[in-house]
């Protein structure tokens, strides 16, 4: 006769096991899941694919960064154009004059710059390899992966996930270097040709960057890496998400395409939110210095 095993669990255990149940099968907890078993791969990598597995990392590198160069060059253009144009013409009307390398820095560099670049990379690649893997899903060549032993995580979403993390801290320096120099020199040319001579004699290269680098803060060269590795991930891993959780059904690409993006959208504008408190301190005491 069967004895019944009974379960002696106490109620906190119960609690946080539902509620472990629960948060594994969220949207955050199954891309959370991903990045963990992605950087696992990373860590565990083979030795005798490390060649394939390093060319496949730099392979995604160059179609997120490189690719896109000519994309995030245009758009830091004119960022940084129109931000030095109308902070010259209007700051130093309402007595804010002194603090414009402050505010190149803060638009740029901590705030608008990085998330503006993951925008960009979340509409140019995330779209793409969500298509590409939703694709694969529908035409049942992830199942063929499975089923010769090769596991879909390492061989797809380790590089796509190492890869974008690289490539993002690339763009999101190349990004913020363009667009403070070659943006100046762009503003300093339309107001010499607008014949606005007074505001274009302030803009003195020397006295601009000297600004700039006065403004930089410690956490802010930490930012540079941390942000754009925080969204290069949450950009890799909704596209890998979606694309991987298409349906054999072909109109079900469109969609996952179009979530993953939709998501990556506002889990950067969540992340950046979050890492942004990191500033909270001195926002409040250059808020306090100038009131």
């Amino acid at each position: 006769m069967a004895v019944e095993q009974k379960e002696f669990y106490s109620i906190p255990a119960r609690v946080l096991y539902n509620m472990g149940r629960w948060w594994l099968s969220s949207l955050p907890g199954k891309l959370l899941t991903l990045f963990a078993k992605s950087m696992l791969a990373i860590a565990f990598m083979d030795r005798r694919k490390f060649r394939t597995e390093f060319r496949q990392i730099i392979s995604q590198v160059f179609f997120t960064g490189i690719e896109a160069v000519p994309l995030i060059f245009s758009v830091a253009v004119l960022l940084g154009t129109l931000t030095i144009t109308q902070a010259m013409t209007y700051m130093p009307k309402v007595g804010f004059g002194d603090f414009f390398g402050n505010l190149m820095v803060i638009i740029i560099i901590r705030e608008l710059g990085p998330v503006l670049t993951a925008f960009l990379i979340a509409g140019r690649t995330g779209a793409a390899l969500a298509a590409y893997l939703g694709n694969m899903r529908v035409e049942s060549e992830v199942d063929a992966l499975e089923t010769m032993g090769i596991d879909p995580v390492k061989y797809l979403v380790m590089p796509a996930v190492a890869g974008g993390m690289i490539a993002m801290v690339m763009i999101n320096i190349f990004f913020s270097t363009v667009a403070i120099v070659v943006g100046f020199f762009v503003a300093k040319a339309l107001l010499a040709t607008a014949m606005s001579n007074m505001v274009e004699s302030k803009l003195i290269w020397d006295n601009y960057f000297s600004s700039i680098l006065m403004g930089l803060k410690p956490m802010d060269f930490i930012m540079v890496i941390v942000k754009p590795t925080i969204f290069g991930a949450i950009i890799a891993v909704n596209a890998c998400h979606f694309g991987l959780s298409a349906q054999n059904d072909v109109r079900q690409v469109p969609k996952a395409t179009s979530s993953s993006v939709v998501y990556s959208f506002a889990f950067v504008v969540l992340a950046d939110l979050v890492l942004s408190l990191a500033y909270i301190l001195e926002y409040m005491r250059g808020f306090n210095a100038m009131i």
